[in-house]
């Protein structure tokens, strides 16, 4: 379980066992509510998260928190109706990647089952499905849905909750470049520090990239350019000296980013 801000892990969460997305959602978002604050930042804090987080405890705990949400919703019965209310002059064209989606606004009464479940805000995003495509033959459009609690003008929460998707960017930096690919014991704890181990790597990557130590890349790719390069110690007059290979097509990144680590000035 990851919290990332940007393309930060700024709290992650090994669980043990075929795990669902939603256990322990609400006290890791407790947790890392209180991380947040503990690191000084007193500003608005919001959630982004897709259906695995689709809960009352999630809600609950940004409630308790302060924090406002978007949330995306599983598909139910009762969701499909109300989505189905909406009537053909709500639909607002976006631009997307696919000709003819669509965004519209209603009210939707999340978990209404449970004691003082409320009304809030549905946001829903209607897409024609893909060409040629098996659900081409059963629909007209395929519907992406959220619910909310923030303010603000619906064409800017809906592309502003799209955006949450970084978060697959981050996780597959962490299998592909670290190496959360496969866990590498059979120990909980062991597993747990390679968790804890592989997120420090990774964010001070991102940091390097943010200060302009390295440019922003996959860490796979700094580690192929910056770090696994060819070279040769050499021993003379007490002095060790690497020569690194001539024409190497990343030297020009390597005297920058160095050059770039050297101007640093630690401060007290």
């Amino acid at each position: 379980m990851l919290a990332v801000a940007e393309d930060q892990v700024i709290h992650a969460r090994l669980r043990g066992g075929p795990a669902h997305s939603g256990r322990g959602a609400k006290s890791f978002l407790a947790e890392t509510f209180a991380r947040v604050r503990e690191a000084g930042y007193g500003g608005s804090i919001v959630l982004r998260a897709d259906s695995g987080f689709y809960n009352h405890h999630v809600t609950a705990a940004c409630d308790r928190a302060g924090a406002t949400y978007s949330i995306t919703t599983k598909m139910s019965p009762a969701l499909v109706k109300t989505i189905a209310t909406i009537g053909d002059e709500d639909w607002v064209a976006i631009d997307y990647f696919m000709e003819g989606a669509a965004v519209a606004e209603t009210t939707y009464i999340p978990f209404a089952t449970r004691k003082g479940s409320k009304p809030l805000r549905l946001i829903v995003r209607r897409v024609p499905p893909t060409p040629g495509s098996q659900l081409a033959l059963y629909v007209e459009y395929t519907y992406h849905a959220f619910v909310t609690n923030r303010a603000g003008e619906m064409l800017a929460l809906e592309a502003d909750h799209r955006a949450h998707a970084v978060v697959e960017n981050t996780i597959r930096d962490l299998k592909y470049g670290m190496g959360l690919n496969h866990l590498p014991s059979g120990r909980f704890g062991a597993n747990g520090a390679w968790l804890a181990f592989n997120v420090m790597a990774h964010n001070l990557l991102r940091w390097a990239a943010a200060i302009g130590v390295a440019p922003p890349v996959t860490t796979k790719t700094f580690r192929h350019q910056l770090v696994s390069m060819p070279g040769r110690l050499a021993r003379s007059g007490r002095r060790q000296t690497l020569h690194l290979p001539e024409h190497w097509p990343w030297e020009a990144q390597f005297t920058t980013a160095l050059a770039s680590l050297r101007a640093i000035r630690l401060t007290d």
